[in-house]
């Protein structure tokens, strides 16, 4: 057994990488130190603490660690074993999103600019990243129509130019209308457009214009003053006035006292290309630094091309080594800067309110939606707390059921729970979900303080109204007095409306529908991916395989008419031949072989 009094004395006097684990094994924080002693002991001593760490270290069954070389090495590992473990305490991105870029294969005789999510090593050029696919198609359509350069991935005809070149939107090089050289200056204008270098390519327009002015080219003339146009009013948007720095990214934190956010605003050639903003939930005692430290190590550690400066408000206790880490990943310097003043500062100051006001935003929704299903469903109180039910079977087997919980609005999927079914065998949902509804609520009522916490006050079933009656028996099983309703579907299994137990169903938003139908498509999903656990374990390990005389069908009829292999096990062989193709020459082969 783990002793963590005894294992705290064995820590080394020397940097590496703590993990956490809980008495099921799963890794619930993963730190680094400088010296792991002293690091790994301060959790465990009884000063004052975060409610958060309190909560950590409550689970906190046994942990071990990883000696390194030196405070650097100790922050790469950290940052490898968040991304692969995922850990609950950690500050971790909800999701691994890659951002668009876009690319110019320049190596081609005829370079063609492209969207990807990968930057690969492979001579092409890659611009951004663009905060989303839009801003990136944007630009790229930007350029194929002001350049004239080719629209297609591979050259579409042989014999003829396709309809862009009529229309203009291309120089037809699959034709050989235009040289080389003459489309290789038009690829180098749009690497410096990408680059930020306008003031460039609108000079070495001009030039080109007078060119064509001079011979009488006055329709191309005409052309490339609508592209000169274009390219200042496209500049003039992205540009971030007064602002000089080339490729820097802004972070701006801001915290109310459910969620925090994230802001990054993304500065390339002096231009905003964008912004993307991440919420997290249960940080509100965390203070800003630590928040943007393990912010910064989670979202770049993922990042394909890293800025040259990143700037925040904070100068961070992890600066040097996370500057270093950057550094050596990117190929170039890489540095944290916290500006004082000036035109930098405000910058930050523009980020952090951005991220107030989308924090702000997040929460004005997230109360509109539970005053108004408040309001329309007649509650005494607002529902903060709503938990829904799914059940899942095939054909009354493998019955199973899920559990989805909303908090202030907000899908919490780390409160999920599952449950097989235990006292209900065939096909009847609405006795299921009884046994379920009655279970989770004696957790809380047993143990206020366990895995389930305090009791919703709102319940919704993913069925109509037996399902809606079945909630109803076990509250009043349990003496617990919860609003029950349903969430109603329609003949193509999408959400239609919320109805209690009288059939009446209450007309919402379309703000209400979206969080009813996330809830519903949440609970479903918890369910259905149990069950095919559940369904895909109990058919490996089934015994019914290898008992000859015993094919898909049969074994499918055993397991409906008894529930599970135990049960078919205890039963007699008079129970046995009561099944379909079942014989009591079977029956007994099936009791030895079981």
């Amino acid at each position: 057994m783990f002793n963590i009094e005894e294992e705290l004395k064995k820590l080394p006097d020397k940097p590496g990488v703590y993990i956490m684990r809980d008495k099921n094994d799963n890794v619930i924080y993963v730190g680094k130190a400088v010296v792991l002693k002293n690091r790994v002991r301060s959790y465990f001593r009884k000063t004052n603490k975060t409610d958060r760490i309190k909560k950590m270290v409550s689970l906190i069954d046994h942990f071990e660690y990883i000696v390194v070389g030196n405070e650097d090495e100790a922050l790469v590992l950290e940052c490898n074993l968040i991304k692969k473990y995922r850990p609950k305490y950690n500050v971790l991105l909800k999701d691994d999103k890659t951002y668009p870029y876009i690319c110019i294969d320049v190596k081609s005789d005829y370079p063609n600019v492209f969207m990807t999510r990968k930057v690969l090593n492979n001579g092409a050029k890659y611009f951004g990243p663009y905060p989303s696919s839009g801003s990136a198609k944007e630009m790229i359509n930007f350029i194929k129509e002001k350049f004239q350069i080719r629209q297609c991935k591979k050259f579409k005809y042989n014999d003829r130019p396709c309809l862009n070149y009529h229309i203009k939107k291309c120089l037809a090089p699959c034709q050989n209308y235009v040289t080389k050289e003459e489309y290789k200056k038009q690829i180098d204008q749009i690497i410096m457009l990408l680059s930020g270098k306008t003031e460039n390519i609108i000079k070495s327009a001009k030039q080109e214009m007078e060119e064509y002015s001079k011979n009488l080219e006055f329709e191309k003339a005409a052309s490339v003053r609508d592209r000169i146009q274009a390219i200042e009013r496209i500049t003039e948007k992205q540009k971030v006035a007064n602002f000089s720095e080339n490729n820097i990214d802004v972070i701006g934190i801001y915290k109310d006292e459910v969620t925090v956010c994230v802001e990054i605003f993304f500065v390339r050639g002096s231009r905003m290309l964008g912004r993307e903003h991440y919420f997290f939930d249960e940080l509100k005692d965390m203070d800003e630094e630590e928040i943007a430290s393990g912010f910064i190590k989670q979202y770049y550690i993922n990042c394909l091309d890293l800025p040259n400066k990143i700037m925040l408000r904070y100068d961070l206790e992890e600066k040097e080594s996370i500057e270093k880490w950057l550094s050596e990943k990117a190929g170039k310097k890489v540095e944290l800067k916290s500006p004082q003043k000036g035109e930098k500062l405000r910058f930050v100051e523009m980020a952090e309110l951005n991220s107030k006001i989308t924090l702000e935003n997040k929460s004005k929704d997230k109360t509109e939606i539970l005053t108004e299903l408040r309001d329309v469903l007649g509650l005494e109180k607002m529902p903060l707390k709503i938990e829904s039910f799914d059940i899942s079977n095939i054909s009354g087997s493998f019955l199973v059921a899920g559990m989805c919980v909303a908090v202030n609005g907000v899908i919490k999927k780390n409160l999920s729970r599952r449950f097989k079914i235990k006292t209900v065998f065939g096909q009847d949902d609405p006795r299921c979900m009884e046994e379920v509804v009655t279970r989770r609520i004696k957790h809380s009522l047993e143990s206020p303080n366990g895995g389930f916490g305090t009791l919703p006050d709102l319940i919704l079933a993913d069925g109509g109204i037996t399902q809606i009656k079945a909630i109803k028996r076990a509250l009043k099983e349990t003496g617990v007095e919860i609003p029950a309703f349903g969430m109603v579907k329609d003949n193509h299994h999408s959400t239609r409306a919320l109805e209690d137990e009288n059939r009446h169903e209450f007309p919402i938003s379309e703000k209400l529908f979206l969080f009813i139908t996330a809830l519903q498509d949440e609970v479903h999903k918890t369910a259905i991916e149990y069950h095919i656990k559940v369904r895909d374990k109990e058919m490996t390990k089934s015994k019914l395989d290898y008992i000859e005389g015993i094919g898909e069908k049969k074994r499918t009829l055993l397991l409906k008419e008894f529930g599970s292999i135990n049960k078919i096990k205890e039963a007699s062989i008079e129970e046995l031949t009561k099944v379909k193709g079942i014989n009591e020459n079977l029956a007994k082969k099936i009791k030895e072989e079981l």
